[in-house]
């Protein structure tokens, strides 16, 4: 397991604080309530281990296979169903979206191989994740990645935690599956935009890896 290089920051920002509240929290009180002292340590070391835990990058053998759509985040499918969209393709698409719990990696990555050929961040609301409308409302970040004919949109939306979507990607740029391609802070969602009559190899509810399971089958 490695740390993802967006979470320095605030793990250091973290453990500065936990030390000097611990050392103030022991100055104060460790003479006199020593056992209110040590669960103190425990909770606050407690929240700095989760968010070390958040930037997180566990090793994992990826799934690399170019008739297949692979899952762009960790986390929970919560929607299947048709849409319209109005952002880029102005039709029908079929829509897969994971969502994102703060325990959940949030490495978000390519789910194929092609070239970027859209690229635009929106800004929005906040509602939380599984809102059917955070997916036009909230702030969001959509590219589109076209390989040969097909095109798949792919968006990153904040939720009510979430207030920071960091996208890598840029229009002309040739990406390569199971690649990083940006990481949300915090919780929020993923929703993929398929062609109609695309094989959908997952079902609602179930538990996806981002970079190993097959969303669907082209």
């Amino acid at each position: 397991m490695t740390i993802h290089r967006e979470g320095y920051k605030s793990i250091a920002v973290a453990t500065l604080i936990f030390i000097a509240l611990n050392v103030l929290f022991f100055w104060f009180f460790g003479a006199t309530l020593l056992w209110l002292c040590i669960s103190f340590f425990v909770i606050t070391l407690g929240l700095v281990l989760f968010i070390v835990s958040f930037f997180r990058i566990p090793a994992r053998t990826l799934t690399i296979n170019d008739g297949q759509i692979i899952s762009p985040a960790d986390g929970k499918v919560v929607v299947i169903e048709e849409t319209v969209d109005d952002e880029y393709f102005k039709g029908k698409r079929l829509q897969v979206s994971v969502f994102m719990s703060p325990a959940n990696v949030h490495v978000n990555r390519n789910p194929l191989s092609g070239t970027v050929v859209y690229n635009q961040y929106h800004k929005g609301k906040y509602l939380v994740a599984w809102n059917p409308k955070s997916s036009t409302e909230n702030e969001r970040h959509s590219i589109v990645i076209k390989k040969d004919n097909i095109e798949v949109l792919v968006k990153q939306i904040a939720g009510a935690l979430a207030k920071r979507i960091i996208n890598y990607s840029e229009v002309g740029q040739k990406v390569k599956q199971t690649d990083e391609f940006g990481f949300i802070k915090f919780g929020s969602r993923v929703d993929l935009l398929l062609p109609i009559g695309t094989k959908i190899n997952v079902a609602l509810n179930e538990v996806v890896k981002g970079g190993v399971t097959v969303i669907a089958t082209l």
